[in-house]
């Protein structure tokens, strides 16, 4: 008869247990997955209605200007002056050719800060832009 030794216990484990690296990265998933849409829209605004979808764009190419009812400047989520977005957008567009200026603007927000994003973009020759609005119900 074979006798048992405390032998065994000191062998080390050759296995790698996944299991609490996959918990992790589906916690980690399910994270990113409900903080994606609060991180787009970084300021809570009402959109007008709008009209028909645009066409697709790649997100990597797209530059987000949201303009407040008070009249602040965020673009992609960073708060900027007039002068500070006018250097950051020419230099999108010098960067990426392709880059897209989407303008969200409040509704009841004053219409001489969605101007001059607008000015901006036509003296800097950026004719890739658009106004976000809701869509139609």
């Amino acid at each position: 008869m074979r006798r048992f030794s405390q032998r065994n216990s000191l062998v080390t484990l050759s296995e790698i247990n996944i299991t609490p690296l996959l918990d992790l990265a589906f916690v980690l998933l399910i994270i990113f997955v409900i903080t994606r849409p609060l991180m787009e829209n970084s300021i809570q605004l009402n959109l007008p209605a709008g009209g028909a979808e645009t066409g697709k764009v790649d997100p990597r190419d797209v530059r987000r200007v949201e303009i407040s009812t008070r009249g602040e400047f965020r673009l992609d989520g960073r708060t900027v002056t007039p002068a500070q977005l006018e250097q950051f957008l020419v230099a999108a567009v010098q960067a990426n050719p392709k880059s897209v200026v989407y303008i969200r603007a409040d509704e009841q927000g004053v219409n001489k800060h969605t101007y001059t994003v607008f000015d901006i973009c036509q003296r800097r020759g950026i004719t890739r832009f658009a106004f976000a609005t809701e869509a139609p119900k």
